[in-house]
């Protein structure tokens, strides 16, 4: 196998700051970086590190990622078409569409998109005083080796929606903003009810196949990646030894739609530059979905399914990234669509979460250098 990409060759002649800045974030501790960059210059990919652990072949630049919790925008999305078409109320109470589950009757569908539910998050919960209440079985947090026992298991929807409810909720409804996978879970479920169809189908018939993302995928239980791929680690304690295993196969459905889709850095694009340039929403509902609220986090508000993130020099940014066992996806874009990141990072991953500041470090030093760089200056 080439080690050599030809886009990624010709695009290190024309981008020299960009290859420069994703082999740094390779040497702060990541196995491989792709990074794709739509702006005023045109568009650029390109990619540092190894697709493998022990290979020296690059993570191929149109390469399949676990996208986590990016998968929230396009759930969002196909949420507000439905309330576009008059087929579900924004301000509804959640508990009429889905009355199985007994949910409270203050709880609306805006608010699981706004994750002002106060539902406890099924993937575990940390407080205020330092207290953690686990949920399902997740790779952080616990015990590495139950997770990766556990990591083919199929979990049902319901059963997650129902773990989460036999907990106390971190607030009343519309008091506070938590960040809960378990608003999303009932999303997906609200949007089976109402077209009668499963998310995929849905998925596929209103935004996959419209926008062409062919690398895009709604894989429910199944641990399979398409071709071509880099792969994602994880480090646990076995018997007091340390282990690293390949966990690039896994079961996603202990996140599902809290995470669980599939895609690659050119459809991220494509669906960002299309969601924000009104391809896929009327302008009203764009609008809402885009209005900030503020979620306690530093220059780090929520609208509905999406982050609006304030840049370092005071300019606007709509944001959703996630990262799950040995995978991130990154997406950003400026209000207009005019200058959009997309990125992809596999590295080892561990229950203690090592590599958290080094991902908070990259995810700044490529927000800074595409939006604050030069020749633009910050936006």
């Amino acid at each position: 196998m080439s080690t050599t990409n030809p886009t990624t060759t010709a695009a290190r002649q024309d981008r020299p700051e960009l290859q420069k800045v994703i082999e740094e974030i390779v040497d702060s501790g990541f196995t491989g970086v792709t990074l794709r960059v739509r702006d005023e210059r045109g568009d650029w990919v390109g990619s540092a590190g190894v697709a493998e652990l022990g290979s020296t072949a690059k993570p191929p630049v149109d390469g399949h990622v676990r996208i986590a919790s990016n998968t929230k925008t396009f759930v969002a999305t196909l949420v507000l078409q439905l309330v576009a078409e008059g087929e579900v109320d924004l301000d509804a109470p959640v508990a009429g569409y889905l009355p199985e589950f007994g949910l409270d009757g203050r709880i609306t569908v805006r608010m699981l998109l706004q994750h002002t539910s106060g539902l406890f998050n099924f993937t575990g919960e940390v407080y205020e005083d330092g207290s953690v209440v686990h949920g399902v079985s997740v790779p952080y947090g616990v015990a590495g080796r139950e997770w990766v026992d556990k990591r083919f298991h199929t979990y049902q929807l319901e059963e997650l929606v129902r773990l989460a409810l036999s907990k106390p909720p971190r607030f009343a409804p519309g008091t506070g903003w938590s960040y809960s996978n378990t608003n999303y879970v009932l999303a997906r479920l609200l949007i089976e009810k109402v077209t009668g169809h499963r998310l995929a189908e849905e998925m596929r018939s209103r935004i996959l196949g419209p926008l062409g993302l062919s690398g895009t995928v709604v894989p429910d239980a199944s641990p399979e990646i398409p071709e071509p791929h880099a792969h994602a680690y994880y480090r646990y304690e076995d018997d007091g030894l340390q282990k690293t295993i390949d966990i690039t196969r896994y079961n996603p459905s202990w996140v599902s739609t809290g995470g669980d889709m599939i895609s690659t850095t050119e459809d991220l694009a494509t669906f960002i530059s299309a969601l924000l340039g009104g391809e896929l929403l009327p302008a009203g509902l764009l609008a809402e979905m885009c209005t900030p609220r503020p979620t306690g986090i530093p220059k780090m508000s929520y609208g509905l399914g999406v982050f609006v993130q304030e840049t370092d020099r005071g300019g606007t940014i709509i944001t959703h990234n996630g990262g799950q066992t040995g995978h991130v996806a990154l997406m950003y874009s400026t209000p207009d669509g005019s200058r959009i990141l997309t990125a992809a990072l596999n590295y080892v991953d561990d229950a203690e979460l090592s590599t958290a500041a080094a991902m908070a470090n990259a995810q700044q030093r490529l927000v800074n250098e595409v939006f604050c760089g030069q020749p633009a200056g910050c936006v």
